[in-house]
């Protein structure tokens, strides 16, 4: 008999739960409260339903749905039923859908009712087993069935190197990568955010971060339920929603664009924010007048931190002490972070280079690509995060740029590769370069900037046709705001596209 003590996340943040299970749990936009206690009979009903349609630890549950108290209750029946969570943007179409699926292989497929034809081709394509529904409202055929399923469920036994979740990041090859996340992964980076930012008796969390990445599904939640804290909890995020909840709420999580957003709201002031404990910024870098005007506006300073799917947060600015604004604070507890040249050699503050971490948080490596994962651990077992930063004399982490191509709009990642090979296959198009450039909302707008055949007509490479075609293929956010056509895309004496003299040119 094992006698190891149980590393299951859910048994982590249970820990955490209030001794009375009638306290709040989620605070719902239509004024409906939903208790502790409800919430472990809901994951019990649904960990009951995974186990009874074949689920095994380890097997992989692949959601994509809208946010609603119902897909949170399904990613912690995953956990609690030892299954592998597989979260999926809820804007991804056939063509990212076939990839994730087909590369994952899940036992079960949780998706839209609007997707439901889909989603059973795919099921056929990827040999997925069991495909259920789910619809924002909290009803469809995976509710159906769990609540035919006892309200009681014992949580199955998971070591801490045990799988938790993977989480798909697009790779500047153009091929996703599946970042595995362990039990303990997640375990780490949860109590040391709590702590760091200083979670107490009384906070009250307003969520308005999509679940369907490491920001609202981890960081928020996780740090909440570590609490026993009650979440507002609501279906996206709208200025005029938080003009109504703030004031009964403590902590806050957003985005950047969150922030540009409320500053334009005329009620937002140091009087209406006097309740409030904590701001918090992450996904994309926030901009150095946000974050002034902010303060000036309200009397509170955006505590800004950095992290990536492939481990969490590795770095907060702190909690007590200046919050220096461009910046993403020190290293976490735990996490180590160097900034190195092109030979590992670490380097002195003020000097640009190579962000790497290493701790309990980082992930376990990438799904079924080994290779690429001895690729981004150096000898010495750290991460290659892609990132540029510099150190400043007192220690503050600042993030410079990447390495990669990565383009952060709205706080979502997109990868330009995944673009241009499919504008690149359009009619008439010789080559594509995909970048970001400065946007006042969404941080960085997605851009493309095409060189055409010379002989090229026709709406298909005109913008629209472009843009047109792209929407029916790809998620919202990653179809280019521009496109813009060019003779020839600058090179430099390698023949590699010079994507900075294209940012310079079309941010002019």
């Amino acid at each position: 008999m094992n006698t190891d003590k149980n590393a299951n996340l859910f048994e982590v943040l249970r820990a955490g739960f209030p001794s009375d299970s009638n306290a709040p749990c989620l605070l719902l936009h239509c004024g409906r409260q939903i208790s502790y206690g409800e919430m472990e009979k809901e994951t019990a009903r649904m960990g009951n339903l995974l186990v009874s349609l074949g689920v095994q630890p380890g097997d992989r549950v692949a959601v994509q749905v809208k946010k609603s108290p119902q897909a949170l209750f399904l990613y912690l029946a995953c956990l609690r039923s030892g299954a592998v969570y597989l979260p999926l943007n809820d804007a991804y179409q056939r063509h990212e859908l076939e990839y994730f699926l087909g590369d994952a292989t899940p036992r079960v497929f949780v998706c839209q009712p609007q997707m439901r034809i889909l989603a059973d081709e795919l099921a056929v394509e990827t040999a997925v087993s069991h495909v259920l529904e789910l619809d924002e409202d909290g009803g469809g055929s995976l509710m159906q069935l769990a609540a035919r399923q006892p309200e009681t469920f014992s949580t199955v036994f998971r070591r801490s190197d045990d799988l938790a979740a993977i989480l798909y990041t697009s790779g500047t090859t153009g091929r996703s990568k599946g970042a595995m996340l362990t039990h303990g992964n997640l375990a780490a980076n949860a109590r040391v955010l709590h702590s760091c930012w200083r979670f107490r008796p009384g906070d009250v969390l307003l969520h308005m971060l999509p679940i369907y990445h490491v920001h609202g599904l981890f960081v928020a939640i996780h740090c909440a339920l570590l609490n026993g804290s009650p979440m507002l909890f609501e279906p996206r995020f709208d200025a005029g929603r938080v003009m109504e909840l703030l004031p009964k709420a403590t902590v806050f999580m957003g985005v950047p664009t969150y922030y540009v957003r409320l500053l334009a709201e005329a009620g937002f002031d140091l009087e209406f924010c006097a309740r409030m404990r904590l701001f918090i910024s992450g996904s994309a870098p926030l901009l150095k007048e946000t974050f002034d005007d902010f303060r000036l506006r309200t009397g509170h300073t955006i505590l800004e931190r950095y992290g990536m799917t492939e481990g969490g947060m590795f770095s907060s600015n702190p909690y007590e002490g200046e919050r220096r604004g461009s910046t993403v604070g020190f290293p976490l507890p735990g996490t180590d972070i160097r900034v190195v040249d092109d030979n590992d050699a670490p380097l002195p503050a003020g000097k640009i280079g190579n962000i790497q971490v290493k701790g309990g948080n980082v992930f376990a490596g990438y799904w079924q690509m080994p290779e690429k994962t001895r690729e981004e651990f150096t000898a010495d077992g750290f991460f290659k995060t892609g990132d540029m930063g510099q150190w400043d004399s007192e220690g503050y982490l600042s993030i410079v740029g990447r390495s990669r191509d990565l383009i952060i709009t709205g706080g979502l990642n997109v990868y330009p590769k995944e673009i241009e090979e499919l504008i690149d296959e359009m009619p008439g198009v010789v080559e594509t370069a995909v970048i970001g450039l400065p946007h006042p909302d969404f941080g960085e707008a997605v851009t493309a900037v095409v060189a055409r055949q010379k002989s090229a007509a026709g709406d298909a490479l005109e913008e629209a046709g472009i843009i047109g075609r792209l929407k029916d293929i790809l998620a919202a956010f990653k179809v280019p705001k521009h496109v813009h056509f060019i003779d020839d895309l600058p090179r430099n004496a390698m023949g590699k596209v010079q994507k900075n003299v294209l940012r310079q040119q079309y941010s002019d």
